[in-house]
Order: structure tokens, then C-alpha cells, then sequence
């Protein structure tokens, strides 16, 4: 009797511990994560609070325990991204080495850094196709591509190159690396490899240089 009772309420307190775990509140970077995921992966329209819940097996009261609204919600996987693939990782690159030509050819390299590079892409494609079709991801697409450009132009200008011709320079430079980032399976490694260093030659080659 004592054995039965004992193996029957084992299971209840078991569920009762699974059931509170569920309903704890989840941190916001999960909700950010889950939700940069879902937009990755199918697009802004599935990026909804009661799917996000779904899938992280939690009610929608945890979501708004961190977060105002939807439109919250995707303002900070907007503001995570600027961090991640802009802020942070200008502050890598100049942390690395203080040398504007090797900044540079790290700013070429990013392209090819293996599964971190493939997924920044992604996120980076799905981020640009939101923005097609919403103001608030078309500005931050903007501030970002300004604030990467405005960058590489500063390394071109510590290179001694003029303030004009430095902009136009990190615009086409960047423009290549936009352009790596989202076609990665259209050329070999070895390829890859020979198009950035021609890249390197062509972006910091003076105007009318020999060679």
C-alpha cells in the first residue's frame, strides 16, 4: 500500500516540477534568438508571440514579461543584430590589430569565416527581406550599411587615400563583401580565395599605380 501510494505521487511531483519549469520566465535573449530563428527560417510574417510560445513550450506570459509587444520584440532582434554584425564586431577588427591594411583585409576575410560567416548571412538576407517591406528593418538595413561603410571609409583615409575617393572606395569594397556573404556557393574555395586577394590588389591600388 505504502510502495503504491509512494510510486504514484512520484510521477505527479515529477509533472508538477516539469509544468513550473515551463511556466518560468524565459530571459529575453531567448525570445530574440527564437524569433531571429523563425525569421530566418520563415520568414517576418511567422515571427508571432503565440507561434514563439509554441515552440519554446512556455505560455505568452513569459513573452510579456520581458517585452511590451511584438512590435517590441522585433525592435530588439533589429537592435541585437546591429550589435552582433556591426557594433561588436567593428570593435573585433579594431581590437585585433591596429594597422588599417590588416583591419582591411579582415573586413575581406569575413565572407569566408566557415558556419559564424553562413549564418550571419542568413540572418543577414532575412533581415534585408523584412526590410523590403517595413520601415523600421529598412532603417536600421540603412544604419547599418552606413555605419560599415562610414568605417571602412576611415580605414581607406588612414591608408592616405582622399575623403571622397576613401567613401567611394568602402562603398564598392563593402558592396564586394555584401555580395560574398549572400552568393556562397558559386564559386571554389580556391576561387574564393583568388577573388579576395584580386579584390585586396584592386581596392587599395592607387588611381593610374603601375602593376
Amino acid at each position: 500500500m505504502s510502495s503504491g501510494a509512494a510510486s504514484s505521487a512520484s510521477p505527479a511531483r515529477k509533472s508538477r516540477g516539469a509544468s513550473e519549469a515551463a511556466r518560468a520566465p524565459l530571459t529575453p535573449d531567448t525570445w530574440i534568438e527564437a524569433a531571429t530563428g523563425v525569421l530566418v527560417d520563415q520568414g517576418i510574417d511567422h515571427v508571432r508571440v503565440d507561434l514563439l510560445a509554441q515552440h519554446l513550450g512556455v505560455t505568452r506570459g513569459s513573452f510579456y514579461w520581458h517585452f511590451k509587444d511584438r512590435e517590441d520584440l522585433l525592435r530588439r532582434v533589429l537592435q541585437a543584430w546591429r550589435e552582433t554584425a556591426t557594433e561588436n564586431l567593428t570593435v573585433r577588427l579594431e581590437s585585433a590589430n591596429e594597422d588599417p591594411m590588416e583591419q582591411l583585409r579582415g573586413v575581406l576575410s569575413l565572407p569566408f569565416r566557415g558556419r559564424a560567416a553562413a549564418r550571419a548571412a542568413r540572418i543577414e538576407l532575412a533581415i534585408r527581406a523584412w526590410a523590403r517591406r517595413d520601415q523600421m528593418a529598412r532603417f536600421a538595413v540603412d544604419e547599418a550599411d552606413s555605419s560599415r561603410i562610414g568605417y571602412i571609409a576611415q580605414l581607406f583615409s588612414a591608408l592616405g587615400f582622399p575623403v571622397v575617393e576613401a567613401r567611394s572606395r568602402a562603398f564598392l569594397l563593402y558592396s564586394y563583401v555584401v555580395s560574398e556573404s549572400l552568393m556562397p556557393s558559386l564559386s571554389t574555395p580556391a576561387q574564393k580565395d583568388d577573388r579576395r586577394r584580386f579584390a585586396e590588389r584592386l581596392f587599395t591600388q592607387k588611381l593610374g599605380a603601375a602593376g
